[in-house]
């Protein structure tokens, strides 16, 4: 019982801070709607797509782009949520929330699958949109996509958490992000396919084929078509355990007191 209050105070938290900061509900759907309504106009006539899995037949860009403008969604969300992980370090509040008396991996799964829960209604918000403007995906694969987002944005999350670990002022963290986000956005799957990308670089093609980001964006794709993607969750979960055991690693007290006195 102690646990799940815990639990349910941190998501309590989270959704106030959220609902308190509306500018950042705006942000967060600005920036996909002016990828799905702005620059697919012109990439649509310079990038050719061919029938592939998941779609049985030809589509238009914008319902191609789709699924990956969620995975900016997640990602864009779960840095941002470390940066306040940063915040509330500097402030004091963080470390009062790791002296509670719960197993401290219990107190960061409860931080990140609030990040992922503010992810997931943001791409709730951002599909509505796009459905609004004709961009529909199967109504069944709205449903099907919400565990796949979910773990999308945990993994994400789990990644910037990760970050915070290991960045000590909130001035450098701004540019690791910046650092993380944008190769991990562009050398996806997002917005174009992998065999397009293996046209131009089979190189960067390969670094695609790896980018964790590139398999959370396969994983949605697939769900919001009702198709299962064993390998896109295979590798999600397992960059979500890695990332996860990291920032374990980083918020360790006793490593903590180790770099203190070393130096």
């Amino acid at each position: 019982m102690i646990w799940w209050l815990a639990f349910r105070a941190i998501l309590h938290r989270e959704a106030l801070r959220f609902l308190g900061q509306r500018g950042r509900l705006v942000a967060a759907l600005v920036r996909p709607l002016v990828w799905l309504l702005v620059f697919a106009a012109g990439f649509r006539a310079a990038l050719g797509l061919s029938i592939i899995p998941p779609y049985q037949t030809y589509i238009t860009y914008e319902i191609y782009i789709t699924p990956g403008l969620c995975g900016m969604i997640c990602l864009f969300n779960g840095m941002q949520s470390s940066l306040s992980l940063v915040y509330d370090r500097e402030m004091g509040s963080m470390r009062l929330l790791l002296t509670a008396p719960l197993p401290r991996w219990w107190l960061l799964l409860a931080k990140v699958t609030a990040g992922a829960m503010i992810s997931l209604l943001q791409c709730a918000a951002f599909l509505a949109i796009a459905a609004a403007f004709g961009i529909r995906m199967p109504w069944p694969g709205y449903i099907a996509a919400i565990p796949a987002i979910l773990l999308a944005g945990l993994m994400l999350g789990a990644l910037g958490l990760m970050l915070s670990s290991f960045i000590r002022q909130l001035e450098n963290f701004a540019g690791v992000m910046n650092f993380v986000i944008f190769p991990m956005f562009f050398l996806s799957s997002a917005l174009y396919p992998l065999w397009k990308m293996k046209e131009a670089s089979p190189l960067l093609a390969q670094i695609c084929a790896v980018n964790p980001f590139t398999h959370a964006v396969e994983l949605i794709r697939f769900a919001l078509y009702l198709q299962p993607n064993a390998a896109a969750a295979g590798w999600v979960l397992l960059a979500l355990m890695v990332f996860g055991t990291a920032a374990l690693w980083g918020y360790d007290p006793a490593r903590g007191m180790q770099a203190r006195k070393g130096s």
